[in-house]
């Protein structure tokens, strides 16, 4: 398929696509009279380039994704801690905002039981 087709069916311009290309995050398709032949493997391999991205990986990081086991793993093991914190983060930003909407204090930060959440989120959590 063609670069426009590419880009049409994964919503993915084709300058993103020749991007990714030249930094080795897609291989070089094969070309045809000059222009660029993709197989229908690219389509699911700009998927995975775009869902890495959401998830927060660096094009570095989308790089060592792609390498051989061994150079993946720590890369992989860093960003699951990453985003394992990212969680948590968002989990008490969920619940400020949950309570705020609750809240009959003017200032949030003065209620009692938000003060009481406040401190729960700055004691570790005890090892399992």
């Amino acid at each position: 398929m063609t670069i426009g087709r590419l880009a049409e069916i994964t919503g993915v311009p084709a300058s993103a696509i020749r991007y990714w290309e030249r930094h080795g995050l897609l291989p070089a398709p094969e070309r045809e009279s000059g222009q660029r032949r993709y197989p229908p493997e690219a389509a699911e391999r700009i998927t995975v380039l775009r869902k890495c991205q959401q998830a927060g990986l660096t094009l570095l990081e989308i790089s060592e994704f792609q390498r051989e086991q061994p150079r993946r793993e720590a890369m992989i093991r860093a960003k699951i801690t990453e985003i394992e914190q990212r969680l948590v983060d968002l989990d008490h930003a969920h619940q400020l905002l949950t309570h705020a909407l609750k809240c009959s204090e003017e200032d949030i930060v003065r209620c009692p039981k938000f003060r009481e959440q406040m401190a729960a989120w700055q004691t570790p959590d005890p090892a399992p």
